[in-house]
């Protein structure tokens, strides 16, 4: 059989499956550039245990959690289409009091919101109460490892979860890296246009002459097929954009989610990213897909999934809630015909 048949094999084998299995052992039986866009959120260090022998997250110390994550981010490049791209949320952490050794927080003994108790615990090369700032340590990894870091967008949470601190400020936010395997990449920018204030148009003329090259007819012929295709004219008589590009701060908060698994990061996030990272008819990878939205996003956006993961409890989690999702969806269209 030969290469093409083989890859086009396999994708038709897992064609929106969720592979139970270790992320990078399964990763390796993926065949070459056959992904077009991954999006996925990793365990963070150190905050939930998921009593498996071989989970992510629990790793005595930073490096060795890291170094697990560049491996199977290795894979997850290698499989990876030429032009596609790596959506990564992930959060910071804080070292632990020592002198509490394994004791549970006393406020939530059963853990926050139903999650598995945070066990604090002294790591080897902080102080105790730092920051640990995983994040950019993983992201700079991932750069020296070969990947193109294109962009830090923050999810910023107006709805955060307290926190019973009083020494710094409540964390309302948390990391998506945008990483490439190659400088050019699809990206989808029309998609994710905003529209511009008005405001922001009139600063935009300030200063220019009519004659000025930014709103003559030719350069703006692009921005006024965009503005008419989205039932907006043009402003004044002149060329000015009414969208301008997405900024990297967006604010999308949490939804709760009725099931055993509380680390789901909202649809409206994966959404974005897919709506942009991956083309209609492509194949999405997450290889952390826990509860599974990227799935679900994935078939409700004309695009379809490849999921992987350790725990068959949320794998059979994952495959209800899509299908259930699915087929709710499905019914609305019918009543509505």
């Amino acid at each position: 059989m030969s290469v093409d048949r083989s890859k086009e094999a396999f994708l038709k084998e897992n064609e929106n499956r969720i592979i139970c299995g270790d992320a990078l052992e399964t990763l390796k039986n993926f065949p070459d550039e056959s992904i077009n866009c991954s999006i996925t959120s990793p365990p963070y260090y150190g905050l939930r245990d998921y009593h498996k022998k071989e989970q992510i997250g629990r790793e005595k110390t930073v490096e060795e959690y890291l170094d697990r994550l560049i491996n199977v981010f290795r894979e997850v490049r290698r499989v990876l289409k030429k032009d596609g791209t790596c959506f990564i949320v992930i959060g910071d952490s804080y070292a632990g009091t020592s002198s509490k050794k394994e004791q549970r927080d006393p406020k939530y003994p059963k853990g926050r919101n139903g999650q598995n108790p945070s066990i604090t615990q002294k790591v080897l090369g902080y102080k105790s109460k730092d920051l640990m700032g995983i994040p950019w340590r993983l992201a700079f990894a991932l750069r020296e490892d070969g990947w193109y870091l294109r962009s830090d967008i923050i999810w910023h949470k107006e709805n955060a979860m307290p926190e019973a601190c009083k020494d710094r400020p409540t964390r309302s936010y948390e990391h998506i890296f945008l990483l490439s395997k190659s400088p050019r990449y699809y990206y989808d920018y029309d998609s994710l246009a905003e529209p511009m204030k008005e405001v922001s148009k009139k600063r935009y003329v300030r200063g220019r002459s009519k004659e000025n090259k930014y709103l003559n007819e030719n350069s703006g012929a692009k921005i006024q097929k965009i503005n008419e295709a989205r039932g907006y004219g043009q402003y004044k008589g002149d060329n000015i954009p009414q969208f301008r590009n997405k900024r990297d701060i967006w604010t999308i908060n949490t939804t709760s989610f009725r099931g055993n698994h509380y680390a789901a990061f909202p649809p409206k996030l994966a959404e974005i990213c897919m709506i942009t990272g991956c083309p209609k008819g492509g194949i999405i990878l997450d290889p952390f897909i826990g509860s599974g939205t990227v799935g679900l996003i994935a078939l409700l956006h004309n695009r379809k999934y490849i999921g992987i993961e350790l725990n068959e409890e949320y794998v059979d989690l994952a495959r209800k809630r899509i299908e259930t999702e699915v087929k709710k969806l499905g019914k609305e269209k019918e009543d509505t015909v």
